[in-house]
């Protein structure tokens, strides 16, 4: 919806990483793009037969557009592909400029709100500032208790939060579970074995995110009161039961997500964005281009693979099925592509190695906490 930001935060993969050409994208997208994109929409719920999809608005920041401007798309959206197709509407922002008006707008158009959130203030500010470097947690707090009064409370989508192993993960937790959250989604920072993320050094077999998800999970797991649902933690234990991924990074299901830019190019997920510039860029656009164009480029069909795609490591790895090699960006590697395990290799076997002892006591009725 729009390509700049209003924060500067530090771990950013649009603005922060090899690919720069956010810089020459238009900063907003026109209302003919977006009435070409929801034709786009429509065309691929038609020839799939689609009864439900999901559509999220985002940025850059999302709120640097009016209220009616966002309204706006998703009632294109909806008028495109007719009243028999369910879409889930939602919007990710960075919540410093989410108002009563914006609040407005998604209660008549049925957006929910997604708010990112890192913790406390102290943890939050330390990364999510403004190019002012004055921090933003005061403003997005006073956003989510607007978000979470009774007036709008349905419209809380959830709140995201990029991991810092530095922090306490127990405060974190806590921290975001005291504001009653739909959903809390913990984000490994992006990063992969040319440009690691921070902690994570090659060969080093230190294990800093699994560490902090470790003590998030036993919290969660171990609640004596229904605990809020961790996106990340339920989709790894849906996935060691044998159901399918239900979150990106997880699990061995095939890519299902495609991005328009504010030009109207539609694109692989942005966070491919990371590895080297021009790992995204597309000829295709919505002014000619249907999405099964997409599905059928090289780079698309290439995370559609299953464990064809994985790395000869992973799969002869015993967590290949769920962890599925990790997010495809996070295995590149310059020179080498994307067939490498993920730069957090050791992370997510400790990780997902943990919670499957935990499940298998359980069931077996051994109980009590596997380190």
């Amino acid at each position: 919806m729009h390509s700049r930001c209003d924060l500067a935060c530090d771990y950013c993969y649009v603005y922060r990483f090899a690919d720069q050409r956010w810089r020459t994208q238009p900063r907003t997208m026109t209302s003919h793009v977006a009435e070409l994109t929801a034709g786009r929409i429509a065309e691929h719920v038609r020839d799939h037969r689609l009864t439900r999809i999901r559509v999220i608005l985002h940025g850059g920041e999302p709120l640097l557009r009016t209220p009616d401007d966002l309204a706006a798309v998703v009632t294109r959206v909806r008028r495109a592909v007719g009243p028999a197709v369910t879409v889930d509407a939602s919007v990710q922002t960075n919540g410093v400029r989410l108002s009563e008006d914006y609040l407005r707008a998604f209660d008549q158009a049925g957006v929910r709100v997604g708010v990112s959130l890192d913790g406390d203030a102290a943890d939050h500010d330390r990364h999510r500032r403004g190019p002012d470097g004055r921090g933003s947690h005061a403003a997005v707090t006073a956003a989510i208790r607007l978000l979470t009064s009774p007036r709008y409370r349905h419209l809380f989508g959830g709140l995201l939060c990029v991991i810092d192993p530095r922090t306490d993960p127990a405060g974190v937790y806590r921290s975001l579970s005291d504001l009653d959250p739909p959903m809390i989604d913990f984000l490994l920072p992006h990063g992969h074995w040319s440009s690691p993320p921070p902690g994570r050094e090659a060969g080093d077999a230190a294990t800093p995110y699994a560490d902090w998800l470790i003590t998030v999970f036993d919290l969660w797991y171990g609640a004596s009161a229904p605990p809020p649902p961790v996106r990340l933690l339920e989709s790894i234990v849906h996935t060691l039961l044998g159901g399918g991924p239900a979150v990106q990074g997880i699990g061995l299901g095939p890519v299902q997500t495609v991005v328009v830019e504010t030009d109207g190019t539609i694109e692989q997920g942005d966070v491919l964005k990371t590895s080297r510039a021009g790992t995204t860029r597309s000829t295709l656009n919505v002014a000619s281009a249907a999405f099964d164009r997409v599905l059928l480029s090289p780079p698309v069909v290439a995370q559609q693979l299953g464990p064809l795609a994985l790395a000869p490591v992973c799969r002869s790895c015993d967590l290949r099925r769920t962890c599925g090699g990790g997010q495809y960006a996070h295995r590149y590697r310059d020179g080498a592509g994307f067939a490498n395990p993920s730069v957090y290799c050791p992370d997510l076997y400790r990780l997902i190695s943990h919670i499957r002892r935990r499940l298998r006591d359980d069931l077996t009725g051994r109980g009590g906490v596997a380190g």
